[in-house]
């Protein structure tokens, strides 16, 4: 099968959860960069990384790479790849997106056009062509520029892969699908040992726990925009990838994950989101404030994305908020708790320093992941 390579971005600060993925399916990483991992594959390649990535926004299926300093460069280099190879005479093709770092190629709306331009002249010649209709499939490209160095691509993907398609309703501020996936898996939790999210919203971190206990593809419930390109991905691979992820799920199985909000509203939310994702039946939904948080089980996990006081008339309850969170866990005293946060002084009134704090960002905010570890639980006689 032929080789190609892939870009796959993901949330800043999460690069290394996305390389374990990856190499976990078996591929060969390229590079790993800020916000992106880059790896080798074949045609399998693009609908196995769309189906079971967790942590990845998006596949993107490079074409080509070089440098270009000026507009006549990027027209030239741009014409001289073999865009007949990916896109039939009748796709429909465009610049989705273009961005430029310290390049001296630096207007988005100028880099779009003039790289458009240089694909109908490329496809001109090779289709003996006047005019596109582009009545086709769709193949939209994604362009950046760093440094004057310019990397081609082609989104496989579509919508956003952390558009799973369970999540029909949300909170106000919902933490997205594939970050809670990362959040979980940066800590040692497992689907035998009991998870709570106090702070559960529309449920997005329980589910994503629930799918990944149960070895649910992430993918398995949403089409990808690069299903429709038969000539490069043939519709058998599709339905490979697919089988794959059904033989892969874990039946039956009795998992404990609990999400707590104290908006019963989102509550009923949440339970929707998770019978859209079929894992209603391994998480326990209910009404309840962060302070009557308590629990007899011991060894257990929290994990969980708080408000983080961005508006201003929120900021004045954080203090008080983050001593409730520190009371709570203070009374499950062999539990680990993880928390995503931009409130800088969290740690100050949760009365207690993390274990470990990594800086993540979400979207444009930079938040940090505290991480308090608790004991291990004593290794079971055989």
């Amino acid at each position: 099968m032929k080789q190609y390579e892939y870009i796959s971005p993901c949330h800043f600060g999460l690069e290394a959860v996305l390389k374990r993925e990856i190499t976990d399916l078996g591929y060969e990483i390229t590079q790993v960069e800020d916000g992106k991992v880059s790896f080798k594959g074949d045609e399998r390649t693009c609908a196995r990384a769309n189906m079971f990535l967790r942590t990845t926004e998006r596949v993107l299926l490079k074409v080509a790479s070089f440098k270009a300093e000026t507009f006549d460069e990027l027209f030239e280099s741009t014409k001289k790849i073999p865009w007949e190879e990916y896109i039939p005479k009748d796709g429909k093709f465009w610049v989705a997106k273009a961005s430029s770092v310290n390049s001296k190629l630096f207007s988005p709306s100028d880099i779009q056009s003039i790289m458009k331009k240089a694909i109908v002249e490329r496809m001109k010649v090779k289709y003996k062509l006047e005019w596109f209709e582009e009545s086709g499939n769709s193949y939209p490209i994604r362009v950046t520029i760093l440094k004057d160095e310019v990397t081609v691509c082609i989104d496989t993907s579509g919508e956003s892969l952390h558009k799973r398609g369970y999540r029909k309703l949300a909170s106000k501020a919902p933490i997205t699908e594939t970050l809670a996936a990362a959040l979980i898996m940066l800590t040692p939790w497992n689907k035998d040992r009991i998870l709570v999210d106090p702070f559960c919203g529309s449920g997005t971190i329980p589910i994503e726990a629930a799918m990944l206990g149960a070895k649910i593809a992430p993918g398995i419930n949403r089409d990808f925009l690069s299903q429709t390109w038969s000539e490069l991905y043939p519709d058998v691979i599709w339905a490979n990838t697919r089988e794959e992820a059904r033989d892969l799920q874990l039946k039956d199985i009795e998992m404990n994950i609990q999400g707590y909000d104290i908006d019963g509203e989102i509550i009923k939310a949440a339970r929707q989101n998770a019978r859209l994702a079929g894992v209603d039946h391994f998480i326990h939904f209910q009404q309840k404030p962060m302070k009557d948080l308590s629990s007899s089980k011991r060894y257990g996990f929290i994990i969980t994305n708080p408000p983080y006081g961005e508006r201003l008339e929120e900021k004045s309850a954080m203090p008080e908020l983050y001593r409730e969170i520190g009371k709570a866990f203070g009374s499950l005293d062999s539990w680990s708790y993880y928390i995503i946060t931009s409130f800088e002084e969290a740690q100050k009134y949760i009365g207690k320093q993390a274990d470990k704090n990594r800086k993540i960002y979400n979207g444009m905010i930079k938040t940090y992941y505290y991480q308090y570890m608790g004991p291990k639980p004593p290794k079971a006689n055989k």
